[in-house]
């Protein structure tokens, strides 16, 4: 399993951004699939994650500002980011579960000009 994630970019604070998380190998077989983001000196955290049931959990700081979703005729999952402030500038992380197995894409960074 190897995931690719992409959309990154410079964004004005205001702006938004939409990130893809691409996976190759099994298709439909993710338990959960998420989005982690670590920022220059800081510990990685949750952004969001999204089970295969279609439930959705957000860390405390993006909620009502950035939205989670996946296609599994594409096997890709996203993240869309509304209202972005300076502090969401990092290195954003796409990761899955499938079974006791964990999987990380390579980041994608997002940097938020004031």
């Amino acid at each position: 399993v190897q995931l690719q994630a992409s959309g990154g970019g410079l964004v004005q604070a205001g702006g938004s951004l939409k990130l893809s998380c691409a996976a190759s190998g099994r298709r439909n077989a993710f338990s959960i699939m998420g989005w982690f983001r670590q920022a220059p000196g800081k510990q990685r955290e949750l952004v969001a994650t999204i089970t295969a049931g279609g439930r959705t959990n957000y860390g405390d700081s993006v909620k009502g500002r950035f939205t989670i979703s996946r296609d599994g005729a594409k096997n890709t999952w996203y993240l869309q980011m509304n209202s972005l402030v300076p502090e969401d500038t990092a290195v954003y992380y796409c990761k899955s579960y499938l079974g006791m197995a964990e999987y990380w894409g390579q980041g994608t960074l997002v940097t938020v000009s004031s």
